[in-house]
C-alpha cells in the first residue's frame, strides 16, 4: 500500500471516513480480482479477514479514522446531478454489469474486455490517496485498483502513442444529468502517455476495501492524484490511444479555467478563486496546498522545463 502523505498528514488518520460509519474501523485486505466481480466486492470484504485473497503487497490492514467526512456522499458526478448529493441519490440503480471497455487507436493490441476480465488482468493495490478538487475543497481516500501503466504495458502503445484519450459512459436512459445540456456528454479526458505511465496514476475498482461505489465512478475510474479531481473521469468504456492532444470535458467548457493538464498548483489560481489554500472536508479551518498536491517529489520531473503558468 502507497502510505506516505507527508506534511500534516498521516495515513492512519487523515481518511475520510464513509458517513454512517464508526469513526475508527479496519480495511481488510486486498481481495483477488475475483471479489470485484459482479457485485461480490460487498460479501467478500465481509469473509476477508479470515479468507484474506491478498494479490500484491502493496495491499495491508489499515485503520481508517478521520472526520466524518462523505466520499460517498459528497460528489462531482454531473451525470446524475450537479448538487454534491445528487450523485449518491441518483446512482443506486445504476446498472454496472455486463459492462465493457474498449481500447483502440495506436496500439499493439486493440481490443474490448468486459470489465471484470479487465480486472483479473491484474494484481489489485490500495492506495491512500489525498484528492484535491478544482473547488478548493480535498479528501484523503483509499482506493483500490491497479496501476495504470501495467495496464498501458499490456497495450503496447506504438511509436506514434503520445496521448490517452478516455471516453465515459454515455446512457441517459440512467445517468439522468445527461439529459440536460451541462456539459458535452459523454465526458472526456486525458494524459500524456508518460503521466499515464507514472506509478502514482491508477484505474479504480474499489473503495474503502469494496467495491466502487457508483456515485464514485463505478465500476472504472481513473485517479491521478497530482492533478485535480476533474481530471479523474468515471465510469470510463474507452480509452484511445492517439498522437495529438485529446479535447477534455471541462477545458471544451471553459478553457481559460480548465486547462488539460489540471495539476495541482497553489501558485496558479482560479480565475474565480484562489487555489493557494483547501478545506479539508471534515475540518473547519484552511490548509495550505501543496504543490501537485503533495507529490511534486515524484512527479515534478514529468514537467521540467514547462511553464506550469501557462499550461495550467
Amino acid at each position: 500500500m502507497w502510505e506516505s502523505l507527508g506534511g500534516r498528514d498521516s495515513w492512519r488518520t487523515a481518511i475520510t471516513t464513509p458517513t454512517g460509519s464508526r469513526s475508527r474501523r479496519s480495511l481488510s485486505t486486498c481481495g483477488g480480482a475475483s471479489s470485484w466481480r459482479s457485485g461480490q466486492g460487498r460479501r467478500s470484504a465481509r469473509r476477508r479477514s479470515r479468507e484474506p485473497r491478498t494479490r500484491s503487497r502493496r495491499c495491508s490492514r489499515t485503520s481508517a479514522k478521520g472526520p466524518s467526512a462523505r466520499i460517498t456522499t459528497y460528489n462531482n458526478y454531473y451525470e446524475f446531478g450537479t448538487d454534491k448529493g445528487d450523485p449518491a441519490a441518483n446512482a443506486g440503480a445504476f446498472r454496472t454489469r455486463p459492462w465493457k471497455v474498449s481500447f483502440e487507436g495506436e496500439i499493439e493490441h486493440p481490443q474490448t474486455v468486459a470489465i471484470d476480465d479487465l480486472i483479473s488482468w491484474f494484481p489489485l493495490e490500495e492506495r491512500v490517496y489525498r484528492m484535491r478538487c478544482v473547488e478548493a475543497w480535498s479528501m484523503v481516500i483509499p482506493w483500490v485498483g491497479f496501476p495504470l501503466g501495467e495496464l498501458v504495458k499490456k497495450l503496447g502503445p506504438k511509436p506514434k502513442a503520445k496521448y490517452l484519450a478516455f471516453t465515459g459512459n454515455l446512457d441517459p436512459s440512467q445517468m439522468p444529468g445527461q439529459r440536460r445540456e451541462v456539459l458535452q456528454w459523454p465526458y472526456v479526458e486525458g494524459l500524456r502517455l508518460d503521466e499515464a505511465s507514472h506509478p502514482l496514476a491508477i484505474l479504480a475498482v474499489g473503495l474503502y476495501g469494496r467495491a466502487l461505489p457508483n456515485q464514485n465512478g463505478a465500476p472504472l475510474r481513473l485517479v491521478v492524484p497530482w492533478k485535480y479531481g476533474f481530471k479523474g473521469i468515471k465510469g470510463i468504456t474507452k480509452i484511445r490511444f492517439v498522437s495529438g492532444e485529446p479535447a477534455t470535458t471541462w477545458n471544451l467548457m471553459a478553457p481559460n479555467e480548465y486547462g488539460f493538464y489540471a495539476n495541482v498548483n497553489p501558485a496558479v489560481d482560479h480565475p474565480r478563486w484562489s487555489q493557494a489554500k483547501e478545506r479539508r472536508i471534515g475540518e473547519f479551518l484552511k490548509r495550505p496546498t501543496l504543490p501537485f498536491n503533495g507529490y511534486a517529489d515524484q512527479v515534478a520531473a514529468l514537467y521540467a522545463g514547462m511553464d506550469l503558468k501557462r499550461n495550467y
